[in-house]
């Protein structure tokens, strides 16, 4: 391939990348009932407007939006292909996380740039590797092949009554500094939480283990749901839980634990029904040292809340230490 013809395909591919993060935008809008217009495109895109006017003249040309009343709406067509890009997107985020283990707060920049690489057999391959996902790792539902995308029905942790337990169904990752602060604080969709107090000034909450306080404007960024009945019987508790020198018999993984960290946990033996004893726990409370099946493993007090077990006998099992 000759020099002027590589530039010319990379010209055209820059192009597609712009209108196919241009169709994102305006799908997003569209699903919050906000109004998309060249200025909020210029912004997203990072473009000046008389360049995104040009783009918005190709995408109305190739049928994919239209222009009235100073708004951009998308047609049928420009949906579809959006929700392709948008399936891409949060398919590739759910195996960063759940595969190569890339860290929540990497992982928007890392899937933006493979989601406009989404061949058809690989898109397909890798979902049913991961067992057809209903949800990226922020809690967003994953389209379907054929586009359909389920409604998120959730309400902003601010909104939340105190006392009424909730769960985490989604984290909203813009803007970047709100959401850095709260996967600094380890909150992830699953989580199973309730408000102790809300005011102008901070929203207190707590998972029943550790006591969260966040300004209201980060807290904003966190949409929850009424829980459902807690799935614990009375004997279970978390494997952080079990005292050094006790043992106790493993009932089941968290459900809100996926991919590779599921996967690495039941090939180290936490299986239901497999014995597991607390040889040691480091000074500072992390890792803990553990027997199955034979072989002493270290856990992480992350990797451990999630093996759910239960004691060999009453609560003196716990870790009261």
């Amino acid at each position: 391939m000759g020099l002027l013809s590589w530039l010319k395909e990379h010209h055209e591919v820059r192009r597609r990348v712009l209108a196919e993060d241009a169709l994102k935008h305006l799908h997003a809008c569209q699903r919050q009932g906000r109004p998309a217009t060249v200025d909020s495109l210029a912004g997203v895109l990072r473009r000046r407007p008389r360049r995104v006017v040009e783009l918005c003249r190709r995408m109305e040309a190739q049928g994919w939006i239209r222009s009235a009343e100073g708004q951009l709406r998308l047609t049928v067509a420009g949906e579809q292909l959006g929700l392709q890009v948008i399936r891409a997107h949060r398919l590739w985020e759910r195996y960063l996380a759940d595969e190569a283990r890339v860290p929540l707060s990497r992982l928007h920049a890392m899937a933006d740039r493979r989601e406009h690489r989404r061949d058809a057999e690989l898109m397909q391959a890798m979902d049913a590797a991961m067992g057809h996902p209903q949800t990226d790792p922020h809690g967003d539902p994953i389209p379907t092949p054929q586009g359909a995308l389920p409604p998120r029905i959730s309400e902003r942790l601010t909104d939340w009554p105190a006392g009424k337990p909730a769960t985490i169904v989604h984290i909203e990752d813009e803007p970047a500094a709100v959401f850095s602060q709260i996967v600094a604080e380890g909150l992830r969709p699953g989580w199973r939480i309730r408000v102790i107090d809300s005011g102008p000034d901070r929203i207190v909450f707590t998972d029943e283990n550790e006591t969260y306080i966040l300004a209201p404007v980060v807290a904003a960024n966190i949409f929850v749901v009424e829980a459902a009945p807690a799935t614990r019987e009375p004997s279970a508790i978390a494997l952080t839980e079990l005292g050094v020198g006790r043992s106790a018999t493993v009932w089941k993984l968290d459900e809100t634990i996926q991919g590779y960290t599921r996967r690495r946990l039941l090939d180290l033996g936490l299986t239901p029904g497999a014995t597991v004893t607390a040889e040691y726990r480091s000074f500072l409370g992390d890792p803990t040292a553990v027997r199955v099946r034979g072989t002493l493993v270290a856990l992480r007090r992350e990797q451990a809340a999630h093996v759910l077990i239960r004691a060999n006998g009453d609560k003196a099992e716990m870790n009261h230490e």
